[in-house]
C-alpha cells in the first residue's frame, strides 16, 4: 500500500496549526513556507481538510485555514481519508474465474477469495491502528524529542 506524500503533508499542517497558536487564520502561502511546499499543491490537501471538517477556511486577504476541531479529536485515519478517500485500498477482481480457474464451480466462487480475506483483514488492522492514533498522541511524541518545538516554530514563523 502506498499512501500519498498529501497525507504527509496535511498531518504536518495540522501539528503546525495547533503549534502556531494563532488566533487568526493561517494562509496557505505561509503554512507551505514553514516546509518549502509548493502552495498551490497544499492548497489542494487543504481544501480536502475543509471538505472532511479538519480545518475551516476563511477567505480573502487576510483569510486561511484554522483547526476545526482539538488534535484529540483528530485521528491519523481522519487525516489519510481526508486526503486519499475513503475507498479500500485492495480492490478484489475475481481474477480466480479466469484462465486456469474458468471452470471452477460456481459453489467455490461464492465463498470468498482467500487473498481478497486475507488483504482486507490485514488492510481492516492497518485502519484501526489509524483511528486509534489521534494527533495530540502524534504531537505528544513530537514534543517528547523535541521539547521545544512550539517555541521553535513560533519563533520561525516570527522571523520569516
Amino acid at each position: 500500500m502506498r499512501i500519498g506524500e498529501g497525507v504527509e503533508w496535511a498531518a504536518h499542517c495540522l501539528l503546525l496549526l495547533d503549534w502556531m497558536g494563532e488566533d487568526r487564520p493561517v494562509p496557505t502561502a505561509r503554512l507551505a513556507a514553514g516546509f518549502e511546499l509548493p502552495p498551490p499543491y497544499l492548497n489542494k490537501q487543504l481544501q480536502a481538510l475543509v471538505k472532511a471538517g479538519l480545518v475551516t477556511s476563511t477567505p480573502g486577504a487576510r483569510g486561511g485555514f484554522r483547526l476545526a476541531r482539538p488534535l484529540e479529536k483528530i485521528t491519523m485515519m481522519d487525516v489519510v481519508a481526508a486526503i486519499e478517500g475513503p475507498e479500500e485500498a485492495f480492490q478484489c477482481t475475481e481474477i480466480r474465474e479466469r484462465g486456469v480457474g474458468a471452470g471452477t464451480p460456481a459453489s467455490v466462487l461464492r465463498r470468498p477469495c482467500a487473498v481478497s480475506t486475507a488483504m482486507r483483514k490485514a488492510e481492516l488492522a492497518w485502519r484501526r491502528a489509524l483511528a486509534e492514533q489521534t494527533l495530540a498522541d502524534v504531537s505528544a511524541a513530537v514534543k517528547r524529542g523535541v521539547p521545544e518545538i512550539e517555541d521553535n516554530v513560533r519563533a520561525w514563523y516570527a522571523r520569516n
